[in-house]
């Protein structure tokens, strides 16, 4: 199951956690509007409430007074495959001789299954198809024999592929960031404790200061009273894999991950967009809301260089629309695109269009915005791409759909162009990519526009020597060094 999800964990010093954890929920709703859910612990037991529902369905007053305890964790749950119901949602919580765990996991495991296999064969039993459950049931395993960090490095050593979780074992709050640091995961100092989160725009929701991302591999562990925090760095790689589409697509752009504020990321991307594409037009516009970053970087980089455009807002969004990337039919996303966006005909008609949009995925809403200006009196309609082509589907938890539902995985940009029917097509490089979030391309993870991924999946290519946790025995042993 891919997970594209929200994960926080609270812990303060003398006051409930549970509504700070609904607040941070809320600044984390745009990544994840299945599920919703909060774990506390009082000291003496756990407390849950977790609904299939958006934050603000999920709990009433009530729900969140039930929540007593000064530490707990929260989840919001995007789910792109597995389970669509209650089972699945998160935080995940077990009961074992130890004491109790609840976990919520953001990412994606590429080798759950054969985990789950292995648990299963030794008498686990499992409630749903979720990964979080798998990590859940090892880590409790574990537990019954280790102390808390090692028990968590036994489990990281069997664990494999991209996940950013909060844990909470009994009363202590606990983070945790896969070795490639594929998911987001930050640190916030708050006036009395501190946060975990996916995004920093938590953090700002509940006052706090970011102090710093948990690195690649890295295990936070919150002191229960909300007075500070230890860490310990579990595993060490040589290279990160950083997903570049957080910054392109599905982080806050007020956030801000692995050092870099989004919103500027994606300015630059669309500066970087001009240097290497630019055309001149009478309109710069932007798809809403995730193209308007880079159209406002394209178009500024443009007037710098002397061209005569104007930076207009030309396509208006219905706000109680879902987003058309998490439409599970083609026909729903169809509709929804219609449903979403409207043009501003005094912007388009008689002038020359620039469209600019952070990614193009399968290719309708592309197809359906360009003829939505042509009918609005577009004269000509040129479109411009904050991202390179996605040829490959993504393991790591973004929906990228299959190869087949790619427009870019067996099509050149001049046969997308004609596709999409715009007079003029170009994406951004890779290059440009790497160059804007400040790091080396072999610290990203670009499966999705390479083809090659960071992790050994099976039928597809590696851009590295891939350490895969071996199941049983060795990694046991191996997590024993």
């Amino acid at each position: 199951m891919h997970e594209k999800c929200g994960v926080v964990g609270i812990a303060l010093q003398d006051r409930d956690a549970a509504r700070p954890l609904y607040y941070s929920l809320y600044a984390l709703q745009h990544r994840g509007q299945e599920s919703a859910g909060i774990v506390t612990h009082d000291g003496f037991q756990q407390h849950s409430h977790v609904e299939m529902e958006l934050v603000g369905d999920a709990f009433g007053p009530g729900d969140i007074e039930s929540l007593n305890g000064t530490v707990g964790i929260g989840h919001v749950r995007y789910p792109t495959a597995g389970s669509v119901d209650s089972c699945c949602a998160q935080p995940f919580s077990v009961s074992f001789k130890s004491g109790s765990l609840g976990l919520s996991h953001n990412g994606n495991l590429v080798n759950a299954r054969e985990i789950r296999d292995e648990l299963a064969g030794q008498g686990h039993a499992f409630t749903s198809d979720g990964d979080t459950e798998v990590i859940a049931h090892d880590l409790a395993r574990n537990l019954l024999e280790e102390d808390l960090v090692r028990a968590v490095k036994r489990t990281m050593s069997r664990i494999h592929g991209s996940y950013s979780l909060t844990i909470m074992h009994d009363d202590t709050v606990l983070g945790l960031r896969d070795p490639e640091g594929n998911r987001p995961l930050c640190i916030g100092k708050l006036e009395d404790g501190y946060v975990i989160a996916s995004e920093s725009a938590a953090i700002d929701t509940l006052d706090g200061e970011l102090v710093r991302d948990v690195k690649p591999g890295e295990l936070v562990v919150l002191h229960s009273d909300g007075t500070g925090f230890d860490t310990y760095q579990l595993i060490d790689r040589e290279h990160a894999a950083h997903c570049f589409f957080e910054h392109v697509y599905f982080a806050r752009p007020d956030s801000v991950i692995d050092g870099e504020l989004v919103y500027e990321v994606r300015r630059n991307l669309g500066r970087k967009l001009w240097a290497e594409s630019g055309v001149d037009t009478d309109v710069v516009m932007p798809v809403p809301d995730s193209g308007r970053s880079f159209a406002s970087g394209y178009a500024e980089a443009a007037q710098d260089e002397g061209a005569d455009v104007e930076f207009a807002e030309g396509l208006m969004k219905n706000r109680y629309v879902g987003r058309t990337f998490i439409m599970p039919t083609q026909d729903e996303r169809e509709r929804a695109v219609r449903l979403k966006l409207n043009p501003i005909k005094s912007t388009v008609a008689g002038k020359t269009v620039t469209l600019i949009d952070d990614s193009i995925v399968r290719g309708t809403t592309s197809t359906q915005l360009i003829q939505l200006l042509y009918e609005s009196g577009a004269e000509e309609v040129h479109m411009r791409v904050g991202s390179p082509p996605i040829v490959a589907p993504c393991y790591m938890g973004i929906d990228m759909a299959t190869r087949e539902e790619l427009i870019a995985s067996d099509r050149s940009v001049e046969e997308i162009r004609d596709e999409i029917q715009a007079d003029s097509l170009a994406y951004i490089s890779r290059e440009a990519i790497a160059d804007a979030l400040g790091k080396a391309s072999a610290d990203l993870c670009m499966a999705c526009v390479t083809g090659q991924y960071p992790y050994d999946i099976d039928g597809e290519e590696t851009d590295r020597e891939v350490d895969r946790p071996t199941i049983a025995g060795e990694a046991s042993a191996a997590a024993d060094d």
